[in-house]
């Protein structure tokens, strides 16, 4: 029994010494294989692409512009035979997608370790549907080279819409819209510029307005002397009378030209009795000469002859009021 059980043993020794072997073997073995694999794996390359803002809405003749940045390290660097030619027609599954190289520009930037590309690279589309059809940018394969090795390196695709010139139907868009595509704006330059010359015309009417029917010293030449008489005039009661009667009211009226008399000496700079000694000083006021004369013939009328004719055939008061509005708009240049 004693002898069964030391065979036992041993045999039980010598599995165990076996297997530990074995395994030992293994991962060596496994590790030669890793270290093997390493060596093969090709060269990390960071690949950055910088694709169009939106990837709908295009039409034929329109460009799509992408910038790729490769990275590399030294001393692996890009096979320019590997790049896109210019001119060339783009494919995918042996169809083509209307769409051809319009330039291929790549740029090398190096470091003390890397070496950087930027590739930029631009698409014309030359085709056109009735509907929207789908299209993208093919990936590209550019190859590198270096410790001579050889590999490529893919650029991912870019998919995007071509839109129809025209429409055909009745299209509803909001189901066709790409969550890249903003709100469909009009151009309102032209609607901005007309308002705000719309707005400046309105201020400068305004203004007009205001230094012609103003009778305050808000703008250059409105103080004048027959801008306050005619202030004063406004607040001159003067009881209407009809043509032909007699004056009624005399001493209101009297108030009136005794107070567009002080205007006219004041505006000539002397006493003044005549339409051709106003005229004479201020030339501003030949226009409204017949209506000075009948002014003075008034004044006589009123002040020493009750028998001169004056020529008015109207509303006293309101005689008075528009001629020295009239007086006013000569003295403002407006006349």
């Amino acid at each position: 029994m004693k002898l069964a059980n030391l065979l036992r043993m041993f045999v039980y020794v010598v599995a165990f010494c076996s297997s530990l072997y074995l395994s030992i073997g293994m991962t060596s073995s496994f590790a030669e294989e890793g270290d093997a694999a390493a060596d093969s794996k090709n060269p990390t390359v960071y690949v950055m692409a910088i694709d169009p803002v939106r990837d709908v809405g295009y039409h034929v003749g329109d460009i799509l512009n992408r910038t790729i940045t490769l990275r590399v390290e030294k001393p692996y660097h890009i096979l320019q035979t590997s790049l896109p030619l210019q001119g060339t027609e783009k494919k995918y599954r042996n169809q083509n997608q209307g769409l051809e190289v319009r330039s291929a520009v790549i740029t090398a930037e190096e470091t003390k370790h890397d070496i950087i590309y930027k590739l930029e690279l631009s698409y014309q589309v030359f085709t056109n549907s009735v509907v929207v059809k789908p299209a993208q940018l093919p990936p590209e394969y550019v190859k590198f080279g270096g410790n001579g090795r050889m590999f490529t390196v893919r650029i991912p695709n870019f998919p995007f819409r071509i839109s129809p010139l025209t429409i055909y139907g009745s299209v509803k868009v909001e189901k066709d819209m790409s969550q890249f595509r903003g709100p469909l704006l009009l151009d309102s330059t032209l609607n901005h510029q007309i308002l705000t010359a719309s707005a400046i015309l309105l201020v400068l009417a305004l203004i007009g307005l205001f230094y012609i029917l103003g009778n305050k010293s808000w703008l250059p030449r409105m103080g004048g002397p027959f801008a306050k008489a005619y202030r004063d005039l406004r607040k001159i009661q003067l009881r209407k009378i009809k043509p032909n009667q007699p004056l009624g009211n005399e001493n209101s009226i009297k108030k009136s030209l005794e107070r567009l008399h002080q205007a006219f000496n004041v505006s000539a700079g002397n006493s003044v009795f005549t339409a051709d000694e106003v005229t004479a000083s201020k030339p501003q006021f030949i226009p409204i000469k017949d209506e000075i004369s009948k002014f003075f013939a008034l004044s006589r009328h009123v002040f020493f002859d009750s028998n001169a004719q004056h020529g008015i055939d109207q509303d006293l008061q309101l005689w008075l009021r528009q001629f020295c509005r009239r007086c006013r708009d000569c003295e403002r240049g407006l006349s």
